[in-house]
C-alpha cells in the first residue's frame, strides 16, 4: 500500500463522520505537489458552494499563504451568509499547511 492509498483509506474513515449541509458546509482541503486548494461543499445537494486556491490573488504555497487561503474562503462564505462549517482534513495530518488553512478560516470569522 503506497502513500496515496493510505491517505485515501484515512479519507474514507473521516468522511463517514463528517457531513456538510447548506447552512454548515464541509470545508475540504487538497494539496498537490505545488498548489493548495480549499472548497466548501454541501453534501446534501452534492454541490460546491465556493472554493479558493493559491492561484487567487497571488497567494503563495507556504504557511502564510495557506492562512491567507483560509481567510479568503471564510470571506467568500460570509458573502453567502454562512458563519459555521465543519473541517475535512481529507486524510492529511492536521499540521503544517492544513492546520494553517483551518486557523486562517477561524481568523476570518468562521466557526469551525
Amino acid at each position: 500500500m503506497n502513500k496515496i492509498e493510505r491517505r485515501l483509506r484515512r479519507k474514507k474513515g473521516i468522511r463517514k463522520l463528517i457531513h456538510g449541509t447548506s447552512s454548515k458546509p464541509r470545508i475540504s482541503v487538497f494539496k498537490s505537489n505545488r498548489h493548495l486548494y480549499a472548497q466548501a461543499i454541501d453534501d446534501d445537494k452534492g454541490v460546491t458552494l465556493c472554493s479558493a486556491s493559491d492561484f487567487d490573488e497571488g497567494i503563495k504555497s507556504d504557511k502564510a499563504g495557506a492562512a491567507a487561503l483560509g481567510e479568503l474562503l471564510a470571506k467568500k462564505l460570509k458573502d453567502h451568509k454562512i458563519k459555521e462549517a465543519v473541517f475535512d482534513r481529507n486524510g492529511y495530518q492536521y499540521h503544517g499547511l492544513v492546520k494553517a488553512v483551518c486557523e486562517g478560516a477561524r481568523k476570518g470569522g468562521l466557526k469551525l
